[in-house]
């Protein structure tokens, strides 16, 4: 199975994304995680995306394009995958299906999440990231056993930089113009799952999606 996930910043996309992989056995591909992994190496490539994140920006079509053309071509990805936080808009979303028509593969759904932004805003400015494993939680919603050290690691948490309300206002800004029209090109082929993404839960995310891809 071929998926991707869309929605807006922090609608429950790399919470949910476990139990996609899990149940489908592929793989769970993130152009945020690859994009932060650039940055921890410290390459130039690294500091122009932090320099272009930090500010809330978008990276561009061609650098992210390229990007994840060389992860699915790797072995890893034969059985399918997950594709979060790509295509970000429509010119990406066609160079996907074509990228794939290439191999004589096809895009299965699009699932696309949607929150309330409210709820939205207080995910971004509330979340804090282990360092060690990349576990994420939530000052308002998911807070771990003891104050700023993550449950599994007992690593202090940290506040990503671009975690502010200047950016996270940006960031929706950027989501509503780019991205959301992907949802009616994939609702026009017909794939299009939309969810709702305000639950507490992300097993109850993914119970939705799990019951809309066995109706399809």
């Amino acid at each position: 199975m071929r998926f991707i996930i869309t929605g807006p910043p922090a609608s429950g996309k790399g919470s949910v994304a476990p139990f996609i992989t899990k149940e489908y056995n592929i793989l769970h591909i993130s152009t945020g995680q690859m994009f932060r992994e650039e940055i921890k190496k410290g390459t130039a490539l690294g500091l122009e995306l932090k320099k272009i994140l930090d500010q809330g920006h978008l990276v561009s079509d061609e650098l992210t394009d390229e990007m994840v053309r060389q992860r699915l071509n790797q072995d890893d990805c034969k059985n399918g995958f997950l594709l979060d936080g790509f295509p970000r808009n429509i010119n990406q979303a066609k160079y996907l299906d074509a990228y794939l028509e290439e191999k004589g593969l096809k895009l299965d759904f699009a699932i696309a999440l949607v929150a309330d932004k409210d709820i939205i805003i207080k995910r971004l400015i509330g979340r804090r990231v282990c360092q060690t494993c990349g576990k994420n939680y939530n000052i308002y919603f998911t807070q771990p056993k003891k104050e700023g050290v993550c449950d599994l690691c007992n690593t202090k948490l940290v506040k990503r930089s671009d975690d502010t309300l200047e950016i996270a206002e940006a960031r929706l800004q950027i989501y509503n113009e780019e991205t959301a029209p992907i949802l009616k090109y994939y609702e026009e082929k017909g794939i299009l799952l939309k969810v709702d993404g305000n639950l507490k839960e992300s097993y109850d995310t993914f119970l939705q999606i799990k019951e809309k891809v066995n109706a399809k």
